[in-house]
């Protein structure tokens, strides 16, 4: 029996060949802060109370000109903190990443928070797994302070099977990943020139280069859902998502089946956009309302009913925005929303 077989909750895809366990790793945490005054020192603090602690907490300034400089100070030589202009988060990760000196390093957002036992469990799946190169944990979707499901369960399983083609389907990872460090380093690490969803673009950058990733499927962060991320950027953030997937078909190596998968996932994309942006531009009653639920209609995809709401909403668009806010009252988000609970 296999380590993993007598720990169920450890997932990984089959290895090629045998592969004996390995010596436990060691862990750098790579925090990106900018403008975190108010919610930094909670991510540290659960940093450095880890069962297995870290081997160096990392925090990048990413040019703050809040209060952040004086929360980090205040933890002194617990955490070791370098300043940059504000470049953007991809370049303050990749700065981190440089300084680190950890086999693995894992990015900790500054607004979220982690379980105690989360790189204890890392390290066991990378001990028992020396052959993955990518590891994460299941979290909670944390909403105004309440925990309201697992990513997990809104995002799918984490697959074991084809990671390189689910990657195009969707973005199994969340945020927190452990990247071992020569491969971060030797990829490039985060991409500048992507302004939005560069994590899912280096996360399918390392996959299609041939590195495997893990799952501990156990929630073990809280993961932060912004009003901010739930309606009002929704729609650039779909858009990010169908950049990210053409930048894919650009760069990669794909095959018929892969490619098949990338068109269907840029047209839900695609059409999940146009309707994040049609909820938007109805709930504020912009001039281009009617517009934005006529793109929507003749857009390819969607179900009959989606279609009727779309015509109704081209037709009335007042009684459209009413029944929009009555569906954010009753469930707390629209429906182009990510599903949270």
């Amino acid at each position: 029996m296999s380590v993993l077989d007598a720990d169920p909750a450890l997932l990984a895809p089959d290895p090629s060949a045998p592969v004996p366990p390995a010596r436990r790793p060691s862990f750098s945490v790579v925090i990106a802060a900018w403008q975190a005054a108010p919610t930094v020192g909670e991510a540290i603090r659960s940093a450095l109370a880890q069962t297995e602690p870290p081997v160096e907490v990392i925090v990048c300034d990413d040019g703050s000109t809040d209060t952040t400089a004086e929360v980090l100070a205040g933890f002194g030589d617990r955490i070791r903190v370098l300043r940059q202009p504000n470049l953007g988060e991809s370049a303050a990760k990749n700065a981190a990443v440089r300084a680190a000196g950890g086999d693995f390093v894992v990015i900790l957002d500054a607004d979220d928070r982690w379980d105690p036992r989360r790189l204890r469990r890392l390290g066991d799946l990378a001990a028992a797994r020396p052959d993955l190169n990518l590891l994460t944990t299941d979290a909670w979707f944390l909403v105004d302070g309440e925990r309201r499901g697992r990513f997990y369960a809104a995002a799918g399983a984490f697959p074991v099977r084809d990671q390189s083609t689910e990657i195009l389907r969707r973005n199994f990872f969340f945020s927190h990943v452990a990247v071992r460090r020569t491969a971060w380093l030797a990829s490039g690490g985060f991409d500048r020139e992507v302004a939005r969803a560069a994590d899912w673009d280096f996360w399918l950058r390392l996959l299609f280069a041939g590195h495997l990733a893990g799952c501990v499927a156990e929630p073990l962060a809280d993961y932060r859902i912004h009003p901010a991320s739930l309606s009002a950027e929704r729609a650039s953030s779909l858009m990010a998502r169908v950049d990210v997937l053409d930048r894919a078909g650009a760069t990669q190596r794909l095959g018929p089946a892969q490619r098949e998968v990338l068109s269907r996932a840029r047209a839900t994309d695609l059409r999940r956009a146009r309707a994040a942006r049609a909820e938007r531009a109805l709930l504020d009653g912009a001039p281009c309302r009617r517009r934005a639920c006529l793109d929507l209609l003749v857009a390819p995809g969607g179900s009959v009913r989606s279609r009727v709401l779309a015509a109704a909403a081209v037709l009335a668009p007042g009684l459209a925005a009413g029944r929009l806010r009555r569906d954010r009252e009753r469930g707390g988000r629209a429906r182009s929303d990510r599903a949270i609970s």
